[in-house]
């Protein structure tokens, strides 16, 4: 048996490799950790995930049920351009008096560390810019006004 010291992630371990003769024999290896009181924590912390992603599909729905929440805000007019969620404006493609045809790029919204490009819903001529590079908007924020 070989004995090697590794780190993985930073933390120290020591690892011991029996060299197997034959290609069906089954490998044998034993992992230590250097600090013993570190590992019975982590999986103590990975046995509720589990719990939390049962939780998860019970608020995707929840989620579902958002976006259509900033749709009645739209009615303030057709070109009205809301934020389809919370986040972070990381580009601003348009300014006031562009000319933008449906589908075109207006701004850059950051969510959950995705970046999602707000599209013109109408042709036409750019009102407003309501928002900045860098700012945080919350979901049906309006973002655009487009006339």
């Amino acid at each position: 048996m070989k004995k090697f010291k590794v780190l993985v992630n930073g933390e120290p371990f020591e690892v011991q490799v029996q060299e197997i003769q034959e290609a069906t024999a089954p490998p044998s290896m034993k992992v230590v950790q250097s600090r013993p009181a570190a590992p019975p924590a982590p999986p103590a912390q990975a046995a509720p995930p589990p719990a939390a992603a049962t939780t998860t599909p019970a608020q995707a729905p929840a989620q579902a049920a958002v976006p259509s929440a900033p749709k009645p805000v739209a009615p303030a007019g057709e070109g009205t351009v809301t934020a389809p969620m919370p986040g972070n404006i990381n580009a601003v493609k348009v300014k006031v008096g562009d000319q933008v045809k449906v589908g075109d790029p207006l701004v850059i919204l950051e969510a959950m560390k995705m970046e999602n490009e707000i599209t013109a819903p109408v042709a036409g001529t750019v009102k407003e810019v309501r928002v900045k590079p860098g700012q945080t908007v919350n979901n049906g924020d309006i973002l655009v006004i487009i006339g």
